[in-house]
């Protein structure tokens, strides 16, 4: 086929030239090819031809969160939070590297074996990491982390089991409220899916910046500014991190900000935007527990290197943060909401919180579900003049009511 005239055609066009084709060949070479295998066949070569080869089913499958492929043999799956090995295979070490190179050559990256790290993101949103070697030892390695096509709001949680009914109106209530909130939680655990969903409840005339390293955020609000990172080019020059984009969004007029992963110094700048007016600001970290999570905030302002003493960190964090969801990825595969905790202030040099809801274990299903049920706390919480502002109050007890019950 002549290059410059494949590179014109649409991919179904594309499709029927190239089962043509094999069927000539088939033919001419008398192989032994139905009408299935030589369709399938030219399906395979336009995914290699125009898209990402052997990946692209598995792309297009929606039950599939997550790709990982370790070599030309073995790809692994995410599917309902458990991975599995695909039977999807490449020819060999050259066509992964050839793949990831199409990937990074999108996004106008280059990975090779001078620049062998690199994050790019695909045209549907999916975040991309890729190593190749020397660093990774048994060939290029590629994970993709799917961006979800489908919104998924606190209906579809519920659904899934990932919260009760009335802990997700807890949750409501606190974005309603404009409540400063923390989502924690390992790699997986649905921590962006759970920030989508607050989101969604956010008031339309509010203005929101959004800041991310890669774009994962689907907010369906009509005055959204979205900011991504940008790394360095191949002379070192030229990046773009989070702190810098947090620091130009107070000068944006934001009356939120959202930001999509705290990992570094720009924790500092987050913190003053939540104490200088910019309330219902909301970001994610990685960490076990709530606890570990006000921890590692206060280990990221020291990342920076800004002088201050630990217990003025303390405070700021105390002042600035009213809730951590804590959320997890279960033994059975779920991804479940395990604690909402109340950042209630300091008492000495130690953090006061009070678990709102505590996800108890009660065994397992025959089906082997985890069995839960929520245990919840009685006090009163420290923003509860906030709640009574927006009118929330005897919705929060209410809640609380129909959990215990």
């Amino acid at each position: 086929m002549d290059p410059s005239s494949v590179a014109g055609l649409p991919p179904d066009r594309l499709a029927s030239e190239l089962e043509r084709l094999v069927a000539a060949i088939a033919s001419e070479q008398r192989l032994q090819l139905n009408a299935r295998e030589q369709r399938q066949l030219a399906l395979d070569l336009v995914d290699d031809m125009l898209g990402l080869g052997p990946l692209e089913p598995l792309l297009e499958d929606e039950s599939i969160t997550d790709i990982m492929v370790n070599g030309p043999h073995r790809v692994f799956v995410e599917q309902r939070g458990k991975l599995t090995l695909s039977q999807v295979q490449f020819r060999d070490l050259q066509h992964v590297a050839n793949v990831a190179q199409r990937i990074a050559a999108a996004v106008g990256r280059r990975v090779d074996e001078a620049s062998p790290m690199v994050d790019a993101r695909l045209a549907d949103g999916s975040r991309v990491n890729i190593v190749f070697p020397p660093l990774a030892l048994d060939g290029p390695s590629i994970s993709i982390r799917k961006f979800a096509r489908r919104r998924i709001g606190f209906e579809q949680l519920v659904g899934f089991g990932s919260m009760t009914r009335q802990v997700a109106r807890l949750l409501q209530i606190a974005a309603k409220c404009r409540l400063n909130v923390i989502i924690s939680g390992g790699t997986g655990s649905g921590k962006t899916t759970l920030l989508n969903a607050m989101s969604q409840l956010i008031d339309p005339t509010e203005r929101i910046v959004t800041i991310e390293d890669a774009a994962e955020l689907q907010l369906q609000q009509p005055h959204v500014v979205r900011l991504e990172t940008r790394p360095p080019s191949l002379e070192g020059k030229g990046e773009i991190t989070q702190r810098d984009l947090v620091r130009n969004a107070l000068r944006m007029r934001p009356d939120r900000i959202i930001l999509g992963e705290c990992r570094g110094p720009e924790a500092f700048d987050m913190l003053q935007a939540m104490n200088t007016g910019h309330d219902g600001s909301m970001s994610t970290i990685h960490a076990n527990t709530s606890r570990d999570a006000l921890i590692r905030i206060e280990n990221m302002v020291l990342m920076g290197s800004f002088g201050l003493p630990s217990k003025a960190i303390r405070t700021q964090v105390a002042s600035a943060i009213d809730l951590i969801v804590q959320v997890e990825r279960q033994r059975d595969g779920g991804r479940r909401l395990i604690q909402l905790t109340e950042l209630v202030g300091m008492e000495g040099d130690v953090f006061t919180l009070n678990d709102i809801a505590l996800l108890e274990q009660l065994g397992e299903s025959e089906n082997g579900r985890l069995r839960t049920r929520y245990k919840i706390s009685a006090a009163r919480p420290s923003f509860d003049e906030r709640l009574a502002y927006f009118g929330q109050s005897e919705a929060w007890a209410q809640t609380l009511l129909d959990i215990a019950s």
